[in-house]
């Protein structure tokens, strides 16, 4: 407790010092992605948390615009008026200089710490040491659409901001999810589990990804609350899609009334026409990131949830066999038509109880997953 403190005293003193500010130019932007905040093991008023973000500035070259759209393969599309502002948008995404070099500092509950430097790529993380004190928890505002509030079970997160030089009016926030020890966490896919992506279908996929608004698997969002609701359970949000989508994907999830929650992109770098890798097979990917998080939190209990258009099945039957008393359950949206009994779902979820696991081709079909102990509604 003694080094603990004196980490977390050192580090206020440190931040008194003169410029410890994140000197952005005014053409400069930064976004912070949505993490966990982990109690330290042995104490109740100390959180350990990774403050993540890039750093970029947008790029505003018409050329670079024609090149990705080549590079999509989207040269000989007639878009739009509406698919050309959408392209724009989502092209804005992927066209950007990323910023090396530049010191982060933010600013949580009335604590100031560094958030890391930003690498080539314009990414930077530092583990930070939080006292409950830092941790103002606050349900995210809640979306309305056509004059209707959204009703999602709040979510507490715990908002920072960086610290901006003198003078510098912007604002640029992120959000922590502290996560206690025990509890119940849902798993969630991101393309075809929630969203409308096509992913079987390459020319589908790419015009639902840059030429449409997101649209959002009808039902997903109630089914969501409903698991928010009786169980108090927390969202991980997990996609193969690059962090370059990650604030359309954010949007998305709130103005559909999706329960906040973590998320878990891929890192991508645009440097050939190779562009459709992007959309690479997620088996490598999920896993790796999945594993780290059952790990880091065993006495959990986790619910997951993908579709069947590509290898979701086959990841969570490996990782239920292999985590077999935290995986609770697991839900397959149906976008293969196959049955239940199919071969495949046979070899996928073998030694996987048939209690465990559900196919489905509307959330309407699902039955909630039991309460988990120590949680009242």
């Amino acid at each position: 407790m003694k080094k603990l403190t004196a980490i977390l005293t050192l580090a206020a003193l440190s931040l008194g010092a003169a410029e410890n500010w994140t000197n952005l130019k005014p053409d400069e932007q930064i976004v912070f992605y949505p993490t966990v905040a982990q109690r330290v093991p042995g104490e109740t008023n100390l959180w350990q948390a990774q403050i993540r973000g890039c750093v970029f500035e947008v790029e505003k070259r018409r050329l670079l615009v024609a090149t990705l759209e080549e590079a999509l393969e989207l040269k000989t599309e007639e878009m739009t008026t509406a698919q050309s502002v959408v392209f724009a948008e989502r092209a804005r995404l992927f066209l950007v200089d990323h910023e090396r070099g530049k010191k982060v500092f933010v600013r949580c509950g009335t604590n100031e710490f560094f958030g890391g430097k930003s690498s080539a790529d314009g990414t930077f993380g530092a583990e930070v040491l939080l006292r409950e004190a830092d941790l103002e928890r606050r349900a995210p505002p809640r979306p309305v659409e056509h004059g209707l509030e959204l009703r999602a079970e709040p979510v507490l997160g715990a908002p920072f901001k960086a610290i901006l030089r003198p003078g510098d009016p912007r604002i640029f926030t992120g959000v922590l999810f502290p996560l206690e020890a025990e509890g119940l966490s849902v798993i969630s896919d991101i393309d075809d589990t929630i969203k409308i992506t096509e992913v079987r279908d390459k020319q589908a996929t790419l015009r639902n990804t840059f030429l449409r608004e997101f649209q959002a698997v009808p039902g997903m969002a109630e089914f969501y609350q409903s698991i928010a609701r009786s169980n108090g359970a927390a969202f991980h949000y997990i996609s193969a899609s690059p962090w370059q989508l990650y604030e359309p994907l954010a949007a998305l999830v709130a103005s559909n009334g999706f329960p906040a929650g973590t998320f878990e992109l891929k890192e991508f770098r645009w440097k050939s026409r190779k562009f459709f890798s992007l959309f690479a097979s997620p088996e490598k990917y999920k896993p790796g990131v999945i594993e780290p998080l059952l790990k880091r939190f065993p006495k959990r209990k986790f619910i997951l949830i993908g579709d069947s258009g590509e290898r979701d099945p086959e990841i969570y039957g490996a990782l239920a066999r292999k985590f077999p008393e935290q995986i609770t359950q697991i839900y397959i949206r149906d976008v293969t038509d196959e049955a239940a009994e199919s071969e495949r779902y046979h070899k996928t979820f073998q030694s996987v109880p048939r209690a465990k696991w559900q196919i489905f081709r509307k959330p309407t079909e699902l039955l909630l997953p039991p309460q988990v102990p120590g949680h009242s509604k």
